[in-house]
């Protein structure tokens, strides 16, 4: 039996271990907007996690209600079972979510959610008589989780090319990002609604008959902070409706708040199909995924069935954990109780403001931003693609800021709950170590 503790056995996810390991990084502890490193510093969170801890890290609130549910009722079945939580967790998201919506199922994360709306679409189109619709629509740089499915149809290069083939039938819209024409634009971009177009050219490729999904983010994140063209969802949806397409939001980063609203379908006026969401759901606090489901696809998968059949032969054993559902109804109280949703509106100008503030410092190309998200782009290095953007995310956790990077391009979400000052407080260290930069 090995001794001791040492850092090769945890295979560390999208990192590069033997890198990240010859210098490592620990987090011991978090409270309010702030995390703790391993030596004692207070590390500003300009992440809220990774895109999750919406609400701050450790609120009482949230944490008492995971504590009083693990004492009383750590786990239940939700195969043929259920607990209470769960029918009045999915009560509520239906009362929060746009009209349409009438069901939620649970599952453990955002990848989960994907790959399940994915399956719901299948059995849908199978269930009303159009079995021929197989195909699945994505988007270049679109990200929607590490599934089979969610690879399958995201379009980050990064994440596809190490596992070749993975669903056969997948086509990709082009992606929205024009540095040319929209650099350094405040808000949503004037330039590119005629994009949502290219699904009409797949239409032709494929035929409409063929296709049986499109999924995209309002907001694309991991990909760099992609936000959309004005009129471009709208766009969408009306070629979707024309034909017979469903149209799936990837809200696992927009929804609870992140864009000042409850979901990005409620801030662009755009009702989805399904809503992928998780993250943020609970705060990061407890993991958990739910599919927001437009009325009438449960009762078309059911219909012709018998009473006593499964609809859907899908689910998880960690569907609606019942320490995810009281993390989840605390959560939601938070926002309630806080205005967390409104306060982050509060706080867009003030965001915006300081983030382009960064627009004519070193090596930045472009600067977006849409809610309390940020993505700053950076000139790559000459022969080293992201090596700029990773130095800059050294130096501010050294300096006391945690940020995010994709490539070259900084992404920033921070909490909900930061104040204007933390806000001017992550900026300008970052405009500090652009200045130090090659």
């Amino acid at each position: 039996m090995r001794a001791g503790n040492d850092l090769s056995q945890f295979w560390m996810p999208f990192t590069a271990n033997r890198q990240y390991k010859s210098s490592p990084r620990l987090l011991v502890a978090a409270q309010g907007n702030y995390y703790t490193s391993h030596d004692g510093r207070q590390v500003l969170d300009g992440t809220a996690g990774l895109w999750c801890c919406n609400a701050g890290h450790g609120d009482p609130r949230i944490v008492s209600a995971i504590q009083r549910q693990a004492a009383v009722l750590d786990y239940a079945p939700s195969f043929q079972m259920a607990h209470p939580a769960a029918f009045e967790l999915a009560s509520r998201l239906t009362r929060m979510a746009p009209e349409a919506v009438d069901k939620i199922f649970f599952c453990g994360s955002g990848s989960e959610a994907v790959d399940g709306a994915l399956k719901i679409t299948l059995a849908y189109q199978r269930a009303i008589g159009q079995g021929g619709r197989t195909r699945l629509i994505g988007r270049e740089r679109g990200y929607h989780g590490v599934g089979f499915g969610g690879i399958s149809v995201g379009g980050i290069v990064g994440n596809r090319k190490q596992f070749a083939a993975l669903l056969p039938g997948v086509d990709h819209l082009h992606h929205t990002h024009d540095l040319a024409r929209n650099a350094f634009t405040r808000g949503l971009p004037e330039h590119g609604w005629e994009l949502a177009d290219d699904l009409e050219r797949l239409v032709a490729l494929h035929d409409a008959s063929t296709i049986a999904a499109v999924i995209v983010e309002p907001v694309a994140g991991s990909t760099g902070v992609l936000v959309p063209p004005k009129g471009y969802l709208h766009r969408l949806r009306e070629i979707c409706d024309r034909h017979g397409i469903l149209l799936i939001f990837d809200e696992v980063i927009t929804a609870f708040g992140r864009i000042g609203a409850a979901f990005a379908a409620e801030r662009f006026d755009v009702t989805p199909d399904m809503i992928t969401t998780a993250k943020a759901i609970t705060s990061g606090t407890v993991p958990m995924g739910a599919i927001f489901a437009r009325q009438g696809l449960f009762e078309a998968i059911a219909q012709g069935q018998p009473e006593n059949a499964i609809e859907l032969a899908h689910g998880h054993t960690y569907s609606a954990h019942p320490l995810a559902c009281a993390a989840a109804l605390a959560t939601l109280d938070v926002y309630q109780e806080d205005g967390l949703f409104e306060r982050a509106r509060g706080l867009e100008k003030h965001w915006e403001d300081a983030l382009h503030g960064l627009s004519d410092k070193p090596h930045v190309v472009d600067v977006r931003n849409f809610g309390l998200i940020g993505g700053i782009e950076l000139a790559s290095r000459p022969g080293e693609p992201g090596a700029r953007a990773y130095e800059m995310f050294t130096r501010c956790y050294e300096a006391g800021v945690l940020i995010r990077v994709t490539g070259d391009i900084i992404a920033l979400s921070p909490p909900l709950t930061i104040q204007a000052d933390e806000i001017d407080k992550l900026i300008n260290t970052i405009a500090h170590e652009l200045a130090k930069l090659a």
